[in-house]
């Protein structure tokens, strides 16, 4: 492998790591939405449109749409499908406690 090519992937990795780590973040503090997350990592990272990425994650076009608008009520099996190729999955965190609350 060339070592131009070896530096752009390793380039390409720590975007990635880079977007992931802060999509995270943001979601875990609440200063970004699913949607926004989701179609941050769609464009950013996955390089697809909403037809394609779909299509990818054998959801319908119109999931994706309203997911994207924070809009429906998706199921955790259909949040596990779209962000599943990228690392992620739903799950239950503690919720941080705020000042003065119980």
């Amino acid at each position: 492998m060339a070592d131009s090519t070896r530096k752009q992937r390793l380039d390409d990795l720590e975007v990635r790591h880079a977007a992931l780590t802060d999509v995270r973040q943001s979601l875990a503090a609440g200063s970004m939405t699913f949607g926004q997350a989701l179609r941050r990592l769609r464009k950013q990272l996955a390089k697809l449109n909403q037809d394609d990425f779909a299509q990818a994650c054998k959801v319908s076009l119109r999931t994706i749409r309203q997911l994207e608008q924070n809009e429906g009520n998706p199921t955790v099996e259909t949040l596990n499908s779209v962000f599943g190729p990228f690392g992620m999955q739903v799950g239950i965190v503690e919720r941080k406690r705020r000042a003065g609350c119980g």
